[in-house]
C-alpha cells in the first residue's frame, strides 16, 4: 500500500540526540541535557491544585466546546488587557491542543494548497513541514545575524515580486534563536502585510520570556486581527506547561467559525482537564511564580553569554526564550553533537533542525535548566573543545 507524500516530513535529529542521551543515562553514565525545549520547572502551584481539586471530587472532565470553555476564553482575552493594554473580544480565542494544533488550525483555515507562505530560515521546523503536508509552498527568507535572524520588509517585497506572497510566519522570540521584534518593527511588518493582502501568522508562545538588554516591551500581534492577523500561543513556556497540551490562537472575525468546525472535527475539544486548571494561571500568584522561573533562566543566559569568550562561538545573544543559537565552527553540526554527547555527556540540539542550509554550523543549546548544570556543560565544553 503506497504511504502519502504529504507524510513525507523530515524527522528531527534532536531526536537521536535524546535517544542516545537516554540511552546513556540509563548505562549510569552522566547527562547534562541542554537540548529540549521545555522548562525545567513545574506547572504553577494553583494549576496543579485546581486539577488535583477537580480529580478528587470527579467534577465533570467530559467535552467541552471544541474551540473551549468560555471562562478559559475569557481569562485568556483579560490578559491581553493585563500585558499589552490590547481589548480582546473573547469570540476571537480558540483554545487549541497545544500551539501545535493551533498552527495546524490556523493554516487549514487560512491557506489553500499552493499558496506561498513565507517564514525567517533558521526557524522552528514544524512551521515548514506543516505547511509542506498541507500543499503549501515554504518560502524560506535567509535572514542572517545581520538582521538578528528576523524577517524585514525588504525580505518580504523581495520575495513578494519575485512569485507572490500569501502569508508570513514571524516567531517573536523565535526558536531558535530567542531574538525578538520590537513594537515598531512588528508594526511595519503587520501593516506591509495588510497592504499586500498577505496573511500574518505571529507565534508567541515564549511571551513572558524576555531580558533586560534586548526588546523587552512585548507586542502582540492580537491588536491588527482586524487587519487579519492571526496570534498563536501557549501555556507550555512562560507558564510550564508542556504535557498539558494547551494552547490559544486569537483570530480575526472572518477565521472563527472555519476553525470552530475544523476543531469539532479534528479534535472534537482540547484537553478537558487542563482546560478548567489552566484558567488557576491567570491568577497573580501564578504570573510571580512564573517570573521567577524567568529569572532563572535569565541568570543561566547571563552565565552562557559572559563564558562565550571560553568556547569561541558566534551568537546573536538572545532576547527572549531560552535559546542560544551559536556557530560552532563545524561542517556537520549533527555529528558534532554526537561526538559532543558520546564524549562529554553533554546532550545539545544540531543546528540542522532549524536550517537546512546553514545549519550544519550551528547547534542550539536550551537554557532552561538550573544554572548549575549550564555552567557544569560550559565547563564540559570548554574542556572537550581545547582537547580536540
Amino acid at each position: 500500500m503506497k504511504i502519502a507524500r504529504r507524510a513525507e516530513v523530515p524527522p528531527f535529529a534532536v531526536m537521536q540526540v535524546l535517544a542516545a542521551a537516554n540511552q546513556r543515562r540509563a548505562a549510569g553514565a552522566s547527562v547534562l541535557s541542554l537540548c529540549a525545549g521545555q522548562p525545567g520547572a513545574p506547572a504553577p502551584a494553583a494549576v496543579r491544585a485546581r486539577a488535583a481539586e477537580l480529580l478528587a471530587h470527579g467534577r465533570d472532565l467530559g467535552y467541552t466546546e471544541a474551540v473551549g470553555t468560555p471562562e478559559l476564553r475569557r481569562a485568556i482575552a483579560e490578559h491581553y488587557g493585563r500585558w499589552y493594554g490590547t481589548d480582546v473580544d473573547p469570540a476571537r480565542v480558540v483554545v487549541t491542543t497545544g500551539s501545535s494544533g493551533a498552527f495546524l488550525l490556523a493554516f487549514l483555515a487560512a491557506f489553500e494548497p499552493g499558496d506561498r507562505v513565507a517564514l525567517a530560515r533558521p526557524g522552528y521546523p514544524a512551521y515548514r513541514n506543516i505547511l509542506r503536508a498541507l500543499g503549501v509552498e515554504v518560502v524560506e527568507l535567509d535572514c542572517g545575524p545581520e538582521s538578528r535572524f528576523q524577517p524585514t520588509t525588504a525580505h518580504l517585497m523581495t520575495t513578494y515580486y519575485e512569485g507572490g506572497l500569501d502569508g508570513l510566519v514571524l516567531a517573536s522570540p523565535a526558536n531558535p534563536t530567542g531574538t525578538m521584534v520590537d513594537a515598531a518593527e512588528l508594526d511595519s511588518l503587520a501593516q506591509w502585510c495588510a497592504e499586500h493582502d498577505v496573511r500574518l501568522v505571529s507565534d508567541e508562545i515564549y511571551h513572558g520570556i524576555t531580558y533586560g538588554d534586548g526588546p523587552t516591551a512585548q507586542a502582540s500581534a492580537a491588536g491588527y486581527g482586524e487587519q487579519g492577523a492571526v496570534v498563536v500561543s501557549s501555556f507550555s513556556k512562560y507558564w510550564a506547561m508542556t504535557g498539558w497540551r494547551l494552547g490559544w490562537l486569537v483570530l480575526p472575525p472572518e477565521l472563527v467559525p472555519p476553525v470552530d468546525a475544523l476543531a469539532g472535527n479534528l479534535a472534537l475539544c482540547p484537553p478537558t482537564l487542563a482546560q478548567h486548571a489552566a484558567v488557576a494561571a491567570f491568577e497573580q500568584r501564578s504570573y510571580d511564580e512564573c517570573e521567577a522561573h524567568v529569572a532563572g533562566y535569565a541568570a543561566a543566559r547571563d552565565l552562557l553569554l559572559r563564558r562565550l569568550p571560553e568556547l569561541g562561538w558566534s551568537v546573536a545573544p538572545p532576547d527572549g526564550a531560552f535559546y542560544l543559537y551559536a556557530d560552532v565552527g563545524t561542517h556537520d553540526s549533527v555529528a558534532w553533537c554526537e561526538r559532543l554527547l558520546a564524549d562529554t555527556g553533554v546532550a545539545l540540539t544540531p543546528g540542522t533542525d532549524f536550517d537546512g542550509v546553514d545549519g550544519g554550523r550551528h547547534v542550539r543549546i536550551s537554557f532552561a535548566a538550573d544554572v548549575s548544570e549550564v555552567d557544569e556543560a560550559v565547563d564540559r565544553i570548554a574542556a572537550w573543545q581545547r582537547e580536540a
